[in-house]
């Protein structure tokens, strides 16, 4: 155990001397509170210290004890529907020991050490186990199954393991490493923040996340295993899409993190989360999700531990063979955080003050994404999948965070304070949004929705194109003065705009679109257009024509439940025919 004693106070950090024994990023325990903090930098015998709590009352003399260990997390069963803050302290039950506020250096286990599980187990004494393989298996909730894995780090033969109830800190088993030494088995381990969990190969993503968000799976898509960036100014709706990203995305765990937004945005996802239903498990979403908040009012330097936390448990859960998303509102309020540790241990700032390795920390955090094949025997595959949103001061994409995240993931929903304000909502403007991953989840639509998918939303981004360049004519010399078919064109343009793009977040119908759905609609909207232009080609007026009573019905079809929509839609359908019909016969009559 190595002590030192306080030199300087400077806000969160902390400068130490009498460290020379400790080692870098190990946590250590500061004052009489035992404040926890980790090392951050070390010169000769002095150790600088950032500090998850507030530093207020602790001061030069005062006493400074590493505890010889990285900044880890616990994990096992007990993960799933629990809260925790930065540095994974449950704060349901710190709330209850201690109140509405959390106490400076209070220490909370993560996992509840009074709750039995039931553990089952297929092995028995003899059997041989490698790295990534499981144990057994707990039933952690109704929805998910949690594997209790060997180590990344050990591998052996059974000795010793029993099915029954027990808590996450007995003994199940016991395992014999290849060196004769004999290891205890419990329901729980231990790993370190900073070191992403290892895999034995990294593979391609070829299947899309599903989200029901019409925007993002029709012309943004993003792959399980990927990663994505929401960034946009504020109230241009990034905590709603995020929100609607960990409700509906057909992922089987979803790890949200709120680092550094405001309080009531958790509180939202708190009240709601648990009176929601999972369209795929028809359970709480509760029972596949965990909450990491660590808001605008907790102490600065926890927002960096925030995300490292977030992430570990993800991979935990995908080392199991699970799909996992992390979604991180918002990274722009964890670099602040860098920012001003940076700033505070004097470093040379880069640009806008940011410090110079903050593209290398977001890469750190991003690349842990991916679809993998697991450790373990049975080859099991796992996907982790990456959303942090941006929050660029005054909405300008320009600034530093924005661009190194731009320059790490593949999928940018880059949200638009214009649109929100006409509350076209979600914000994605189509004119500066991308996925990388659209050619290579073509196939996979091709062969599970339909094999004209692509054709139609790529139809989708050219029409809103070619609508974009003609605003700018209709600016200068008004509507009247375009063509028959142009005029069509900005018809049709403002259909996928209004009827197909938009979406209502709170509406029980639309805020969840299955994609045969979706492709439906844009069928829907794509026949109009089609016999609208065989229409306007032998006479028909087009006034008439964007004023028929189908184009209201279209309007409302994203409305339509989607038990009956296929039924509705053909109705739909067989009244644009005729009415298209008979106003070109009444045109060719007059």
């Amino acid at each position: 155990m190595v002590e030192g004693k306080i030199l300087k106070v400077s806000g969160p950090l902390v400068v130490a001397e009498g460290m020379r024994e400790a080692n870098m990023f190990d946590v250590v325990h500061v004052g009489e509170q035992k404040l926890i903090g980790e090392i951050i930098e070390m010169h000769g015998d002095r150790a600088s210290i950032q500090v998850y709590e507030e530093t207020a009352g602790i001061g030069r003399g005062d006493k400074v004890v590493s505890t010889g260990a990285p900044l880890s997390v616990e994990l096992g069963p007990g993960l799933i529907k629990n809260i925790y803050d930065g540095i994974q302290r449950p704060l349901e039950s710190i709330r209850q020991k201690v109140g509405s506020n959390i106490t400076k250096g209070i220490s909370e286990p993560a996992l509840d050490r009074s709750r039995l599980w039931h553990f089952e187990t297929d092995l028995k004494f003899g059997d041989k186990v490698k790295a990534g393989d499981a144990f057994g298996y707990v039933s952690e909730t109704e929805v998910i199954r949690h594997k209790i894995l060997v180590p990344p780090t050990q591998s052996g033969t059974i000795v010793d393991i029993r099915s029954g109830d027990f808590k996450v800190t007995d003994t199940v088993g016991r395992l014999k490493l290849p060196d004769g030494t004999i290891v205890d088995i419990k329901l729980m381990q231990k790993w370190p923040v900073r070191v992403a969990r290892p895999y034995t190969e990294k593979l391609p993503p070829v299947e899309p996340m599903i989200t029901g968000q019409r925007s993002i799976d029709a012309l943004f898509p993003i792959a399980k295993g990927g990663t994505a960036c929401v960034p946009g100014p504020f109230g241009a709706g990034k905590t709603v899409v995020q929100h609607q990203l960990a409700k509906w995305s057909d992922v089987d765990i979803v790890i949200y993190i709120g680092c550094g937004e405001r309080g009531n945005e958790m509180t939202d996802v708190l009240r709601e989360f648990p009176e929601l239903t999972d369209p795929r498990t028809g359970k709480s979403l509760m029972e596949r999700t965990v909450l990491i908040a660590n808001t605008s009012d907790m102490p600065v330097a926890a927002r960096e531990a925030s995300i490292y936390t977030g992430i570990t448990i993800a991979e935990y859960y995908r080392d199991m063979g699970y799909n996992v998303a992390v979604i991180a509102d918002s990274t722009s309020r964890w670099a602040e955080a860098l920012r001003e540790m940076s700033g505070r241990l004097e470093e040379m700032p880069g640009e806008e003050g940011y410090p110079a390795y903050l593209t290398s920390r977001l890469a750190q955090f991003y690349e842990r994404a991916g679809k993998v094949i697991c450790l373990g025997s049975d080859a099991r595959i796992g996907t982790l999948s990456a959303i942090g949103a941006v929050s660029p001061a005054g909405g300008d994409i320009s600034e530093p965070v924005t661009q190194a995240t731009l320059r790490i993931v593949k999928v940018f929903w880059g949200l638009d304070s214009a649109l929100a304000y006409k509350r076209h909502f979600p914000a994605i403007n189509w004119l500066n949004s991308y996925s990388l991953y659209r050619d290579r989840l073509s196939e996979w639509f091709s062969d599970n929705v339909s094999k004209n998918w692509m054709d139609l939303t790529a139809r989708c981004l050219k029409i809103l194109q070619i609508e974009s360049g003609l605003e700018e004519i209709v600016k200068l010399v008004g509507m009247d003065a375009l063509s028959a078919d142009d005029r069509l064109t900005m018809e049709v343009a403002r259909s996928v705009r209004e009827d197909f793009l938009q979406q209502f977040a709170f509406d029980e119908v639309d805020g969840f679109t299955q994609l045969d759905k979706q492709y439906a609609l844009m069928e829907l909207i794509f026949s109009f257009e089609d016999r609208a232009r065989k229409a306007v080609a032998e006479g028909a007026d087009i006034e008439k024509l964007v004023s028929l009573p189908v184009r209201e019905r279209i309007g409302r079809a994203k409305s339509v439940p989607y038990a009956t929509y296929k039924a509705e839609y053909e109705k739909i359908e067989n009244e644009m025919a005729e009415q298209i019909a008979e106003l070109v016969q009444a045109c060719k009559e007059d």
